[in-house]
């Protein structure tokens, strides 16, 4: 503990940097999409702290707490005002693709293809004749991991 202590002494930044790269790891690891703005915020701390304002461990850590809650609540009027449809629950991605339009990027063979909606390629199944590589479909309904889509 002591040689931590003695780090932030000499560099505070070191630690904010690594708080920041580590909450960003797992958000990129799990795709929480809660910890991208703390992270954010422990590496706006670290400039503060690198450019030398004079905070103590407690100042730190309220900039840090200050900053981050700022960043999440402007981010959720952002999203709020760029996507008004978008339904508060984060976690439930899967029931918010029925009726948004995805983009083919392997043709359908035998009803099955492959489709991209929402930042992610899912599996697709569509009834009769699939539409081909780079053409539009609509998503109907979510089966488990496949969707069931409709030409657009």
């Amino acid at each position: 503990m002591e040689a931590l202590t003695d780090l932030h002494a000499a560099q505070p930044y070191w630690i904010w940097l690594a708080l920041g790269v580590a909450l960003l790891a797992i958000e990129a690891a799990f795709s929480t999409e809660w910890l991208l703005w703390p992270a954010v915020a422990a590496g706006m701390v670290a400039v503060a702290t690198a450019i030398g304002l004079p905070l103590s461990v407690i100042g730190e850590v309220a900039l840090f707490a200050v900053v981050t809650v700022i960043l999440t609540l402007l981010s959720r009027r952002l999203i709020q005002r760029v996507n008004p449809t978008d339904s508060p629950d984060i976690n439930a991605r899967e029931g918010r693709l029925v009726g948004q339009r995805a983009q083919v990027v392997q043709p359908f063979v035998n009803g099955r293809g492959r489709v991209f909606v929402s930042g992610a390629e899912w599996i697709a199944e569509i009834e009769g004749v699939g539409p081909l590589a780079g053409e539009t479909v609509v998503v109907e309904s979510i089966d488990g991991p496949k969707l069931k889509v409709r030409a657009a």
